[in-house]
């Protein structure tokens, strides 16, 4: 966890445990947008993050796309009502492309997910706007990401969230070496970046080479903390590869890979994050590819998913807990549970309705819960995978890409144009 935080917090995207699991208890099964409501918060527009919270606030961005503005928010974790907000974004456009809000139609730059410690929460947008404030909404610092250290080459919008840890703040910069249009020049370098989360200023910057070609050199991932025998390694996914780091200095530990053999496949971006659990760190290659899980303490390989299983992830992080890691499949759409040490499938099922999940999956009080585009939460028993309802949450065409926070035995829910508190 971070400085300062507790397991009941949400204070970065994949929670207190970095896997996507809670210790939460007495959580809500039924729901809609009328019923079973703490509060409803309304939002000016869509965002990709996760809504993060910590003791008594909750953050979340936001994209005002009449308006064009990048938006931090703060709201009351017991009311809803917005504490303070901040209309942050630059204007900056990558390249020169799209307008201040995203880079094209198919997304925008609200997707990256606030993270939070005691001290500060920070917030980060795809078009390089990243700012740390006083959890009283004084703004620490600014600046820009891509300004500073060039348009970033991605063929997409860049999503990778901010990850804080101990006194740094990191950011992974996983892009093609070269521009991808007008976006990048030269060649473009991938690297893991540390900044002083008090002031902003860069403590170090390691480069993280790879023999990934064009696309399959990015990866859209966060760096997640693992801790293995008392050491804590962050963990990087992309390239090709997934790779160990020395929190400090950034140095390269170890690396496994590939997926891609022979590095054949050029359009093989990484969506998923890393997740770590039982010793082992999974990692979905795309593109309805297999699912791989590394040996942390030896580098080496512990087992694969079976080629053209529901074992797969285009886009969504997989979550772990009790021994298991829970493999949501958009491409697939299915569900499935495994067992951490083995790969052995305890149960997959399918997820009901039309619509793909790109949310990632929440554990927590014995139940997965899962958003689909149109915004149904469908909940599962984690124990044997039985749908134990479906809740909409929004309508048709919602698009929502949101993963669900659970701090304080309550679900938050981020939709099209609201922000869900849900509890008993």
């Amino acid at each position: 966890m971070q400085d300062g935080t507790s397991k009941q917090d949400w204070a970065n995207w994949r929670g207190p445990s970095y896997n996507g699991s809670t210790d939460a208890s007495d959580l809500p099964v039924k729901f809609s947008p009328t019923t079973g409501l703490k509060w409803t918060a309304p939002m000016p527009g869509p965002t990709a993050a996760t809504p993060i919270v910590l003791g008594s606030s909750v953050y979340i961005t936001s994209a005002d796309i009449d308006k064009q503005l990048l938006l931090a928010y703060c709201l009351d974790r017991k009311t809803g009502k917005v504490k303070w907000q901040d209309a942050m974004g630059s204007g900056y456009q990558p390249g020169g492309q799209g307008n201040k809000v995203r880079l094209d139609e198919r997304s925008h730059y609200a997707a990256p997910s606030p993270v939070a410690d005691s001290k500060r929460v920070v917030f980060f947008f795809g078009n390089g706007d990243l700012a740390a404030f006083t959890h009283s909404g004084k703004k620490l610092w600014q600046r820009n990401l891509q300004k500073d250290y060039g348009d970033f080459a991605f063929q997409w919008t860049f999503s990778s969230s901010p990850q804080l840890w101990k006194d740094k703040l990191y950011i992974q910069i996983l892009q093609r070496n070269q521009p991808v249009g007008p976006r990048g020049k030269g060649v473009p370098e991938s690297f893991l970046l540390a900044l002083n989360p008090s002031t902003g200023a860069e403590l170090w910057r390691s480069a993280r080479p790879s023999e990934a070609s064009n696309e399959s050199r990015e990866s859209y991932g966060t760096p997640i903390p693992h801790t293995v025998k008392g050491k804590t390694q962050l963990l990087i996914s992309g390239g090709d590869v997934v790779t160990g780091h020395d929190p400090e200095t950034g140095k390269e530990l170890w690396r496994w890979g590939t997926w891609n053999e022979g590095h054949r496949e050029q359009w093989w971006r990484l969506v998923p994050s890393p997740v770590a659990g039982e010793g082992v760190v999974l990692v979905c290659a795309p593109k309805r590819a297999p699912v791989y899980a590394t040996r942390l303490e030896t580098a080496t390989p512990a087992w694969k998913s079976e080629e053209r299983s529901n074992v797969t992830s285009d886009v969504p992080t997989p979550c772990f807990g009790q021994g298991k890691f829970y493999v949501l499949s958009d491409v697939k759409k299915s569900l499935s549970c495994i067992e951490a040490k083995s790969g052995a499938v305890v149960w997959s099922v399918p997820t009901p309705g039309r619509q793909m999940c790109w949310g990632s999956p929440t554990l927590a009080d014995g139940k997965l819960y899962v958003i689909d585009l149109n915004g149904v939460v469908f909940v599962f028993e984690a124990a044997t995978g039985k749908l134990l309802a479906e809740n909409p949450m929004d309508t048709e065409g919602a698009d929502i890409r949101s993963s669900i926070a659970v701090a304080y035995n309550n679900l938050f829910i981020r939709t099209r144009d609201k922000l869900y508190c849900v509890g008993r």
